[in-house]
């Protein structure tokens, strides 16, 4: 899917052509439109299909005049009712005429600008709006990475009433998430670093403060990715071994009731071959049936006391 923005007297407005200043955002696009793309603006074509490839790495790459910067962006993907968190790559082209962003998502951190929600947002203004992108994206991590503390939370809630592993199998997804976060993190943090050293950006004092913001907010989006990372994996092991010893208990309950049980049997049993009772008369039963119980009595007292019940 191909779209063309332009900022028009303050307002996003979408346009049917291909203008000076336009930012173009192509969304899972087919060949066809590619090429398209390619022709009308004489970009790249490598650049156009590389954030294509879920792999591609974060990167700052200048051919022919024109830049080309991939970072990885944070995204929310549902399986089996629950939401997995994931990184995919966007790819920001930087033409001396337009803007093209690349990416295989719609629901991105791309859909503030779309719907024009950033306040001083033109895309005339080409590398303050790559800047812009990188803080929003910035934040999006942020904002995932508390929604997966909140999560991971309310997992542990579970965790304290239940003795399966659907809630440590969340957690572990969970973690997961956290690593593709932290990776994706440092592979931009050394793409900020290099925007860093660009002439361009020291040009304009205003990119060059809001470089250092979004460079601070990343910084800070790595810090609670490890904390996250940290704290998870040792509720997963904490919780790996409650589990394990609520197993534990239940077993030694099971295997106390079953002594219990099986002391009637060996009394029934016994009387119950044919040999010559010491006992004998109407209440011989109810005699038998007391001492059973007693013995059954003692032995409960006695693992109860063990901690065995």
């Amino acid at each position: 899917m191909i779209e063309i923005f332009k900022t028009v007297e303050g307002s996003l407005l979408r346009c049917d052509t291909f203008e000076d200043g336009a930012w173009v955002n192509l969304v899972n696009p087919t060949e066809e439109e590619i090429s398209i793309v390619s022709s009308a603006l004489n970009v790249e074509s490598e650049f156009l299909h590389a954030a294509l490839d879920e792999e591609e790495r974060s990167r700052i790459e200048t051919e022919n005049g024109q830049t080309l910067v991939i970072v990885d962006i944070p995204i929310i993907e549902r399986e089996d009712d629950h939401s997995i968190y994931t990184t995919i790559p966007l790819a920001i082209i930087i033409l001396k005429t337009a803007i093209i962003t690349v990416c295989l998502k719609r629901e991105t951190v791309l859909i503030d600008f779309t719907e024009n929600r950033v306040k001083g947002f033109l895309t005339q203004y080409k590398t303050r709006f790559l800047l812009q992108i990188l803080y929003r994206n910035a934040l999006r991590f942020l904002l995932y990475l508390r929604l997966i503390d909140k999560t991971s939370s309310r997992i542990e809630t579970d965790l304290h009433k239940s003795m399966k592993n659907k809630e440590l199998i969340q957690l572990l997804k969970l973690s997961k998430s956290l690593v593709y976060f932290s990776t994706a993190l440092k592979a931009n943090e050394v793409v900020l670093e290099k925007l860093l050293r660009a002439e361009s950006i020291k040009n304009y004092p205003e990119d060059a403060e809001l470089l250092e913001d979004v460079i601070i907010e990343n910084k800070q989006a790595i810090e609670m990715a490890n904390i996250y990372t940290g704290i998870l994996s040792n509720t997963m092991d904490a919780f790996a071994s409650v589990i394990s010893n609520n197993l534990n208990i239940v077993m030694k309950f099971l295997t106390s009731v079953t002594i219990v049980m099986a002391i009637p049997n060996m009394i029934s049993g016994f009387f119950g071959m044919n040999v010559d009772l010491p006992i004998g008369g109407r209440f011989a039963f109810w005699l038998v049936f007391g001492v059973t119980l007693a013995v059954c009595g003692l032995t409960a007292w006695f693992l109860n006391k063990k901690k065995m019940f």
